[in-house]
C-alpha cells in the first residue's frame, strides 16, 4: 500500500468557498452569516473524481490522509468565533469526501485557532474529528497571525494542554501554516518552509519531548531547510549545549517527501533516517506544473523516491509502514 501522509482538499465545491466570502463579509458588518449552503454528494464527488481521485489512481497512490486547503485556513481572519465555524465546516466536508470513499482518505483537521487565542480552545474541535468523526490527526499552524509570528514558540507551555490531548488520543499534527498577509512572505514560496524550519528549531532548543515522548509532529515540504542545513543544526545543538538532534528531536518529529526535484529527495534520503520519512506528495497543491526538464509533474513525488536505491524493507517504510506507525488511527481506517 502507498499512503501520502499529505494531501489538502484544494478543489472543493464552490458553494463552500462562497459561503466563506459571505460570512467574513457578515462579520465586518457585525451580521449573521447566512446558513451554510446544502452540497450533494454529487458535487463532491465530481470536485474529488476529476482531481485528487484521479491523480492518486494515475499515480498509484492507495490512500491519501487528507485534510482542508491550508491556504484557506486564514485564522487571522475574523475572531475566535468566525474561525471555530469556518474550522467545523471545513472539517465537515472532509468528513463527507472520507465516508465518500473510505478507501482512499483518511481525514486530518483544521483547527480553530485565532491570534491572541489559547490553543487549549481548539481542543473541542480535535476531540470532536478525532472521537465522532474517526479523523487521524491535525494540522497545527504555529502562527496564526498570519505571517506575523505573535505567537509564543510551539514548546512553550501555553501549548502544553493540546499537547496533553494530543498524546490521550494517539495522534500526531502536522506543523502548517496558513495565508499570510506580511508582504515579505509568499505563502507556499517562504512561508511554509520558513514555518517548518522555524519550527524545527523551536523543537532543538527545548525539552519538549522529555515532558512529552510520546508526541509525534510531521514538519512537511521535506522538512523545510532542515535536511539541506544539517551541519548547520547539529552544530547550533552543539554550541548550545543541547544534546544531539538523533535524541533530542528526531524520536519524535517527522518529515515528508514533498520535494519537488530528484537531487533535493535524494539528499533528504542521505541525511535524514529513514524511520523518519513519510511518502507525500500535497497534490493537488502548492506546485502544480510538469517542470519540463523531465516532462512529469513537480509533485509526482512517488518517481522520486522510487528513483532511490532503497532496500525493499526501506521503501516499504516510506511508502506506508512508517505513516502507520506515527497515524496510529489509521490501523482501524485499514482493517476496516
Amino acid at each position: 500500500m502507498i499512503i501520502d501522509c499529505h494531501g489538502h482538499y484544494t478543489t472543493v465545491p464552490a458553494p463552500h468557498t462562497a459561503w466563506r466570502k459571505q460570512q467574513l463579509a457578515a462579520w465586518e458588518n457585525d451580521q449573521t452569516p447566512p446558513a451554510y449552503p446544502a452540497i450533494p454528494d454529487d458535487e463532491i464527488r465530481e470536485s474529488i473524481e476529476g482531481s485528487q481521485l484521479r491523480l492518486m489512481r494515475e499515480r498509484g497512490v492507495d490512500l491519501t490522509i487528507f485534510s482542508p486547503r491550508a491556504s484557506a485556513m486564514a485564522h487571522h481572519e475574523g475572531d475566535e468565533a468566525v474561525s471555530r465555524q469556518w474550522a467545523e465546516a471545513c472539517n465537515d466536508l472532509i468528513y463527507r469526501v472520507t465516508q465518500l470513499y473510505p478507501e482512499s482518505f483518511a481525514g486530518v483537521c483544521q483547527l480553530p485557532q485565532s491570534p491572541g487565542v489559547p490553543i487549549a480552545n481548539s481542543i473541542a474541535e480535535l476531540r470532536r474529528c478525532v472521537e465522532e468523526l474517526g479523523f487521524v490527526g491535525c494540522n497545527l499552524n504555529p502562527d496564526p497571525s498570519g505571517g506575523h509570528w505573535t505567537s509564543a514558540p510551539l514548546t512553550d507551555r501555553s501549548w502544553y494542554p493540546f499537547y496533553e490531548t494530543m498524546v490521550e488520543l494517539d495522534v500526531p499534527a502536522m506543523v502548517h501554516v496558513s495565508a499570510v498577509t506580511n508582504p515579505n512572505f509568499h505563502a507556499t514560496g517562504s512561508a511554509y518552509l520558513n514555518a517548518d524550519t522555524t519550527a524545527f528549531m523551536q523543537f532543538l532548543q527545548a525539552d519538549l519531548f522529555e515532558d512529552f515522548p510520546d508526541l509525534r509532529i510531521v514538519i512537511p515540504h521535506g522538512g523545510g531547510a532542515v535536511p539541506y542545513h544539517w551541519g548547520r543544526f547539529r552544530g547550533l545543538a552543539d554550541m548550545l549545549q543541547r544534546p544531539p538532534l538523533h535524541e533530542s528531536v528526531m524520536g519524535n518529529v517527522f518529515f515528508d517527501t514533498c520535494v519537488y526535484h530528484q537531487p533535493g529527495i535524494d539528499l533528504l534520503f542521505e541525511v535524514i533516517d529513514i524511520d523518519n520519512l513519510l511518502f507525500g506528495s500535497e497534490m493537488v497543491g502548492a506546485v502544480r506544473g510538469i517542470d519540463p526538464q523531465t516532462g512529469n509533474y513537480f509533485d509526482d513525488t512517488r518517481r522520486y523516491v522510487e528513483a532511490l536505491d532503497l532496500a525493499i524493507e526501506d521503501r516499504e517504510k516510506v511508502f506506508e509502514g512508517n505513516a502507520r506507525r506515527v497515524y496510529p488511527r489509521l490501523e482501524q481506517l485499514i482493517k476496516a
